[in-house]
């Protein structure tokens, strides 16, 4: 890509696509890349980040960075784990600190400088760190002090080094965006030439590279999002060499296949193919209650699915996906750093090893909003656009515990009520998502005199922006009021219904 580029270094942290989130806001262009990459990659960049990460500088078997970028004459900005190991091998000192700092802090500004240009002090940021910088090494000065952190941001002037103890890459951080648009756009100097439209025209040049001319191209297609800019990405590169393939698992939501095809055929110029597979899921997944078998299942049963129906196609090398970054990152450790698995997700942990297919992901590293964006500036309708996530396993991690076609029945009728509910209250728009959960519980009620022992369903809303962290939606009392009502009166074999408060984290926003 001919485009200005700051280079990510990734140290495990499970925000690291933030960083490059907010870099891209400013309209300039990132990659992510392994913490240990050769320097002389690096070369040509205009900025340098290190991220954040769960290890301790000092630990054995610790992610160290090659000390030859900081000779690059390149700016580097180190974020928490990156300002320590900058430090550490810069000829400071780093140790566990006397208080650690986890959630809010305010920030004094010493030294406003390019990095805190417009930023008044104090300003709030979020902190979360074990280990702090005692000694920030020779030639680093002072930039910013919290309560507990004489470092919270530091300089070297003469080599454009800087190091932050804070995270400004999330929301938390009031002024963190502002601050990493300061390093690239007045440390680095870039000019900000990238946007989204730049992303459709390469990915759609970068598909026919992989592709090439003749290879024909499966996509597993669910109707959400993801998948839908995908097949829209992939229609204008390689045209009719799509096939994309929608296949009812038995675990969609009421009418969900209908609507699903009625909507393509309404905006694609190419077939959709069905595969009705509901007995073939269904078959695998009996008895099992493990939600990381659950996605694996899933996962290999789909791609089983596409391998059958690929052989109608003649010459099928790839299988196209709507996997997004937050999938990623809380599947497998990205870009080489020591990320923890947070859950497997089906269509990257849950892959069989012998695939079959060379993947096709287009969206790999960008958030859902992100996606969004695509889609509207390729003219795809606003109902298509603003869907809220689905998850890829579809009702098999929202019926807790043995799946079975009665559990399934009484999960869709009660979402159906919990969706109508929300649209007619016109909050769907405003949450990222709502939905309802079958609990693998019963509990005791009274209807018209008699006992009754009968399932739990537990609705959940959320608020979010990239699915990587999200608060409770506060639904009005009588809203949830009317949703217990109708679902309990309405769904035969519910009795009561709970609503969830947690946030993420530290829970995630499905339940498995």
């Amino acid at each position: 890509m001919n485009h200005e580029t700051v280079y990510i270094l990734d140290f495990g942290a499970q925000y690291a696509q933030l960083i490059a989130r907010r870099i891209r806001e400013q309209q300039c262009y990132c990659e992510i890349v392994p913490f240990n990459v050769d320097p002389d990659r690096l070369r040509g960049a205009r900025g340098i980040i290190l991220t954040g990460g769960p290890a301790s500088v000092y630990a054995e078997h610790a992610p160290h960075c090659n000390p030859g970028i900081f000779e690059l004459g390149i700016p580097v900005l180190g974020i928490c784990y990156g300002m320590q190991i900058m430090s550490h091998l810069l000829g400071g000192q780093v140790e566990a600190a006397d208080h650690r700092e986890y959630g809010h802090a305010q920030l004094d500004i010493a030294h406003e400088g390019l990095l805190f240009d417009g930023i008044d002090s104090p300003t709030p940021v979020w902190m979360s760190h074990g280990d702090r910088v005692e000694n920030p090494g020779p030639g680093f000065e002072t930039l910013a002090t919290t309560t507990n952190t004489p470092y919270a941001a530091v300089r070297h002037p003469e080599k454009k080094l800087y190091g932050i103890q804070f995270h400004p890459e999330v929301t938390h951080t009031e002024r963190g965006r502002d601050m990493l648009g300061n390093f690239v756009l007045r440390v680095c100097g870039m000019s900000g030439d990238w946007q989204m439209g730049s992303f459709i025209e390469e990915t759609v040049a970068r598909v026919r590279e992989q592709v090439g001319k003749d290879a024909g191209v499966v996509l597993g297609l669910s109707g959400g999002v993801d998948s839908i800019v995908v097949a829209k990405l992939l229609e204008r590169a390689i045209g009719d060499h799509l096939h994309p393939i929608f296949v009812d698992n038995g675990l969609l939501r009421q009418n969900e296949a209908e609507q699903v095809r009625a909507a393509f055929a309404d905006h694609f110029d190419i077939p959709l193919h069905f595969v009705d597979a509901t007995d073939r899921f269904h078959a695998k997944l009996a008895g099992v209650v493990d939600p990381e078998r659950k996605r694996k299942i899933i996962g290999h049963e789909f791609i089983d699915v596409f391998k059958e129906k690929a052989r109608a196609f003649g010459d099928v090398k790839f299988l196209a996906q709507g996997t997004l970054y937050p999938d990623v990152i809380e599947s497998v450790a990205a870009h080489g750093g020591p990320t923890a698995t947070i859950k497997t997700h089906h269509n990257v942990g849950g892959l069989p090893a012998e695939l079959g297919f060379e993947l096709v992901e287009p969206l790999r590293e960008l958030f859902k909003d992100e996606v969004r964006t695509i889609g509207r500036a390729m003219g795809l309708p606003e109902r298509m656009v603003s869907r809220q996530p689905f998850p890829g396993p579809g009702l098999a991690v929202r019926v807790l515990g043995d799946i079975t076609p009665e559990r399934l029945r009484v999960l869709r009728e009660a979402d159906v009520i919990i969706q109508d509910e929300i649209r007619s209250a016109g909050l769907y728009n405003k949450l990222w998502q709502s939905f309802g959960v079958l609990l693998p519980v019963q509990s005791v009620g009274v209807m018209g005199d008699g006992r009754t022992y009968e399932n739990v369903v537990a609705v959940r809303a959320v608020h979010s922006v990239d699915a990587m962290t999200a608060s409770v939606a506060p639904l009005p009392h009588d809203l949830l009021g009317r949703i217990s009502n109708r679902v309990i009166n309405e769904v035969r074999g519910i009795n009561r219904v709970v609503y969830d408060i947690s946030s993420k984290p530290p829970a995630t926003i499905e339940w498995e």
